[in-house]
């Protein structure tokens, strides 16, 4: 079945949108580069299988420019994306292209993402509570531990002890029972992602440079 275009104008509020009548009816709206790629334009015969396929185009240019917005705050993971595009209401087969263009240029890319972070975060989290976020923002369990791989034991160990010595200056102002201490350190530093071993160990040095001070 063919349809005519009988007026394409450009909207009133937004001259990057064009609304589009069909047969003296208002049939759409969508981007001005959607009307130039499809050479849209008054008395132009169309199909309505044509007419999906723009309106589809419309949506991705629509869903993609939500995207760049959105990404452009600061960097996100495949899933934060997607989850914000159907947040929006676009649909699956939409947000995957948006996904793939947003891929092939380099503007999502989970590895990085998470190496980035990892570098944001160690100082102030250990190698558990960095894993759990980033399970929790998507990113694959894979890629998680090739990333933390990158973490040097010695570095973990380092950053630990030096958050152990502040918190253990804070404790002991208004905490004397060195059971307590030691209980209320360790709980600290296990929030915090470092593992239980680890923990104790460092725990062990900073009271035990203390009482040698």
């Amino acid at each position: 079945m063919e349809k005519i275009i009988t007026k394409v104008e450009v909207q009133k509020n937004n001259k990057n949108r064009v609304n589009v009548y069909v047969d003296e009816e208002y049939a759409f709206s969508c981007a001005a580069e959607v009307v130039y790629k499809y050479d849209l334009k008054k008395e132009k015969t169309i199909k309505v299988d044509e007419l999906r396929e723009i309106i589809n185009e419309d949506n991705y240019m629509k869903a993609k420019n939500s995207a760049l917005r959105y990404i452009e705050r600061t960097y996100k993971t495949e899933k934060e994306m997607q989850d914000k595009l159907f947040k929006k209401g676009y649909d699956k087969v939409t947000i995957k292209k948006v996904t793939s263009f947003l891929q092939e240029y380099k503007l999502l890319d989970d590895r990085k993402y998470a190496e980035r972070y990892i570098k944001d975060k160690q100082k102030t989290a250990g190698k558990n509570k960095i894993k759990y976020d980033l399970l929790r923002k998507g990113i694959s369990q894979e890629i998680i531990e090739s990333v933390l791989e990158n973490i040097e034991s010695d570095c973990e160990e380092t950053n630990a002890k030096l958050l152990a010595e502040k918190k253990y200056r804070t404790i002991l102002k208004r905490e004397t029972d060195r059971r307590k201490v030691y209980e209320k350190l360790l709980r600290y530093l296990v929030s915090k992602g470092f593992s239980w071993e680890l923990s104790k160990s460092v725990i062990e040095k900073v009271i035990n440079h203390s009482i040698l001070d």
